[in-house]
């Protein structure tokens, strides 16, 4: 029998965490999908995204069986350092090391740092973290830190994990044009969520949002998006899961709750845990999420597989929704023209019949067939890996 080969990887979160969102579901299911093929050794925090409590129950700062052909080091914060890195890194004769993102100083530059004698295979997943739209926030201190990374050579011998051709094309972009990087698209879920129906009636509209509340995702020109529409006839709802980080930003959201239409009502209904993501998305008709940019974007491959159309920008991998019957992806215009787009397909979807959102339903679902039975996804991984 073939050996296994051992991977060594470097994460900041990771479950039973799931606040830092896609991340963390990236890497979940990559685990879940190759322990088949490898054996993972996951080096994290031992507590979830912006919060301090260590996880219930978790033994921290040594190794715990955490699946089949997965063992996780969580690590509590004294033990998150140099020192304690280049031990884990000896520990073991591990064939690849693998840094998940970019700007982190304890899980992307430390790690970095305690490779560089590491004789094997390392990888480091940009996340997206490149793209110009995650540059422009706090753009002054990425740009800083990436030239501090280049300056100390850390990323020589290394090979990017690019999910896309566009993102292929940022890394050479921010890193360098001769910079290595290989694609591999980010994995599904294994399972799928069982089909089931809701009713749809004309004049009624049930959305949702399952991400951060932040510029990133564009949760103001959501609202906009709403406020923009002409008086109607009917009820929309609409629900946003996700974390509030900027309670500025969040402000100005409520303002603008405050001045819509008598009959759309938008909730925060605070954060779902990520297993039961798909399940929540099914008492919805349509995730309406302008993101400014996805490098893959979960929630939307969830939707699909919940048999769900979807409503988000043209700046995620997933385009051309409409002609498949799936969705819409539409652009994010500059000087107020963008909100008449948006707002045409909401009240088309205000109007739609329960044949003619079960046949978007339908389209859903052949979307996410078609993604996760495509053989190259594991190929992918198997060139990536070795």
């Amino acid at each position: 029998m073939h050996k296994k080969k051992k991977i060594l990887i470097f994460i900041d979160w990771f479950l039973p965490g799931y606040k830092a969102g896609g991340p963390v579901r990236s890497m979940a299911n990559m685990v879940e999908y190759l322990g088949d093929r490898y054996d993972f050794y996951i080096v994290t925090r031992n507590t979830d995204y912006t919060e301090t409590v260590p996880y219930v129950g978790v033994t921290a700062n040594q190794w715990v069986d955490f699946a089949p052909a997965v063992k996780v080091f969580y690590c509590s914060g004294g033990y998150q350092n140099l020192s304690s890195y280049c031990k884990l890194v000896k520990s073991e004769k591990f064939d690849v090391a693998y840094v998940n993102g970019i700007y982190s100083w304890k899980f992307s530059i430390l790690p970095l740092i305690a490779l560089r004698k590491f004789e094997g295979k390392k990888i480091v997943a940009s996340r997206g973290m490149l793209a110009q739209s995650a540059i422009d926030v706090k753009g002054g201190k990425k740009r800083l830190f990436l030239n501090l990374v280049k300056w100390l050579k850390l990323y020589k011998g290394v090979i990017f994990h690019a999910t896309n051709e566009r993102e292929k094309e940022d890394v050479e972009r921010e890193i360098g044009s001769r910079s290595r990087v290989m694609i591999a698209d980010n994995l599904p879920k294994k399972n799928m969520p069982q089909e089931r129906a809701l009713g749809k009636k004309v004049g009624e509209l049930k959305l949702v949002s399952l991400a951060r509340i932040s510029p990133e995702k564009n949760t103001l020109f959501a609202l906009d998006c709403l406020k923009q529409l002409e008086p109607l006839e009917g009820l929309i709802s609409f629900d946003i899961y996700g974390q509030i980080y900027n309670q500025a930003y969040w402000e100005q959201c409520k303002t603008v709750i405050s001045q819509l239409q008598k009959n759309i009502t938008v909730t925060h209904k605070g954060i779902v845990d990520g297993d039961k993501v798909g399940e929540t998305i099914q008492d919805y008709h349509v995730i309406f999420l302008p993101s400014r940019g996805e490098n893959f974007g979960h929630v939307i491959l969830e939707s699909f597989m919940a048999g769900r159309p979807v409503l988000i920008s043209d700046q995620t991998p997933w385009r051309e929704l409409e002609e498949a019957q799936c969705g819409w992806d539409i652009g994010l215009a500059q000087g107020g023209k963008e909100h008449g787009a948006w707002s045409g397909v909401l009240e088309e979807l205000l109007r739609m019949e329960q044949d003619d959102f079960d046949a978007w339903c339908k389209g859903a679902q052949e979307k996410a067939n078609k993604f996760i039975n495509d053989p190259s996804l594991i190929k992918g991984y198997e060139g990536l890996l070795g």
